[in-house]
């Protein structure tokens, strides 16, 4: 069994929409999954890309996938690498392809000499609480996380 990480590239778009919509099911959302070919393209594939993709192959089939970008922190004065998503197709997890994305990750966060390397997990998610802190991953629990979408995010922005 030979696990692979690769980047992302255009030819990709398919199977990063497939693994969304698997992430969707997974996490009970799956009403919550806008993207589209189009989107993937302007964000992941733009010119300059703000969001960067990996593909996880085992033996040259796609199982899973990250998307991730670059935050800062004032307070380390460095940026972070932030995971906004992982995911492996259940029929293969358990097989080490989670920990070869997280260890690519986590390269890429030491060779871009990132502070952080920082993501979010439901917090009924105990099969990936539970992994995550076998790496030694620690919870955050003293923040909180808010967001602003839809028409809250409009509002605001038309307050300007």
């Amino acid at each position: 069994m030979s696990i692979k990480i690769r980047t992302a590239v255009k030819a990709d778009t398919d199977t990063i929409l497939h693994f969304i919509k698997e992430l969707a099911i997974y996490e009970k959302a799956e009403h919550e999954a806008k993207a589209t070919p189009e989107h993937i393209h302007n964000t992941l594939f733009a010119e300059t890309p703000k969001v960067h993709g990996l593909i996880c192959e085992q033996d040259g089939t796609a199982v899973g996938f990250a998307i991730y970008f670059y935050s800062y922190s004032t307070w380390q004065g460095q940026h972070g690498l932030y995971l906004e998503d992982l995911y492996v197709s259940p029929d293969f997890r358990g097989q080490g392809a989670g920990k070869k994305l997280l260890t690519h990750l986590a390269a890429i966060a030491v060779e871009n000499n990132c502070g952080r390397f920082e993501w979010s997990v439901l917090d009924w998610n105990k099969p990936a609480i539970d992994f995550y802190e076998s790496l030694n991953a620690k919870p955050q629990g003293e923040w909180i996380r808010y967001r602003l979408d839809g028409a809250a995010l409009t509002a605001l922005a038309n307050q300007a």
